[in-house]
């Protein structure tokens, strides 16, 4: 719950971050008259994630074990995938957001389409919802408990829209920088998680080799499918099940947050660490960058910050 909660938190505050921007721009051109068309788009992008999550929870019933197996585990590379992308996306092209979104309302405005501004709010609030339905999909396929990872969801997504407010009207201020750069930080361990349990699907279907295919290496003495280094790459990396109940409430927290499970496949383990070893190198090499000497000086007056300056926000952004 914890997890979901602070993906929940994050990906809606990055969505109230945007929106925020555009309520702001609209405003200060004195255009609020047209506030309605973009509410339309928000409100048909998140009918659109909603629908995907009915899709992928009610759609597959049907299907075979094997096959479930397989889309479980694509969806869940999709889902690696695209928050990954996201989160390298953000550190390089944060900083020119506001610019981005400003000259598409200008241009929608310009033509004075009403499918121009439905569009607008629709693509800006679109791509965080399907990451997050993705992710979130993932995660309840990873460790079962779906009641209370949708629960921590939705509190997260409450408390986003709950800051997000706050921060438009002035209220509070938040450093921005430091919120993305731990957020962004925590999704890389759980996207590396998540990876290692599409490894599992696609090993379980028989797509990748391992513990539950013919070519499994045996313990010789017992017969059953080896532990350890013996077993390396298509066995059982180990197995503490005896010590940490996988059913238990500290296996539940550690598949959650940190991607471990009491039995993992070697490929597991090779595909977990080597995302956390890849993807966090360039993660933190790339938050080092932003805080460069002849970049400091800039940003040092606009860290804390709120949406009532825009222009702010997506500096801080920009350095998550």
């Amino acid at each position: 719950m914890l997890a979901t909660f602070l993906i929940g938190l994050r990906e809606g505050l990055e969505a109230a971050l945007v929106v925020g921007i555009l309520v702001a721009y609209l405003g200060r051109l004195g255009r609020r008259d047209v506030l309605p068309r973009m509410w339309i788009g928000i409100g048909l992008a998140i009918a659109l994630a909603l629908g995907i999550g009915a899709v992928l929870t009610f759609g597959a019933y049907s299907l075979t074990f094997e096959a479930q197996e397989i889309i479980g585990g694509t969806l869940s590379l999709l889902a690696v995938g695209m928050v990954t992308w996201m989160i390298f996306w953000m550190q390089k092209a944060g900083r020119t957001m506001k610019k981005t979104l400003e000259g598409g309302v200008d241009l929608a405005l310009a033509h004075g389409g009403l499918w121009a501004l439905v569009a607008i709010g629709f693509i800006s609030v679109a791509r965080e919802g399907i990451e997050t339905t993705l992710l979130l999909w993932s995660m309840v396929q990873s460790f079962g408990d779906a009641p209370a990872a949708l629960s921590g969801a939705l509190l997260g997504l409450a408390c986003a829209v709950l800051i997000g407010t706050m921060l438009a009207r002035g209220a509070v201020k938040l450093d921005l920088r430091r919120f993305f750069a731990w957020t962004g930080g925590f999704l890389v361990i759980v996207a590396a998680g998540v990876l290692a349990y599409a490894v599992m699907d696609l090993q379980e279907a028989g797509v990748l080799p391992g513990p539950f295919s013919a070519g499994a290496p045996l313990d010789p003495i017992t017969g059953a499918v080896a532990i350890g280094w013996g077993a390396f790459p298509f066995g059982w990396a180990f197995d503490v099940s005896t010590v940490l109940a996988p059913g238990s409430a500290l296996a539940a927290i550690l598949q959650a947050t940190v991607g471990l499970m009491p039995v993992m496949t070697w490929l597991q383990v090779l595909a977990w660490g080597l995302y956390i070893l890849v993807v966090g190198s360039f993660f933190v090499r790339g938050i080092l960058s932003t805080r460069s000497p002849s970049s400091t000086a800039s940003r040092s007056t606009s860290t804390r910050t709120d949406l009532s300056d825009p222009p702010r926000v997506i500096e801080t952004q920009g350095a998550k």
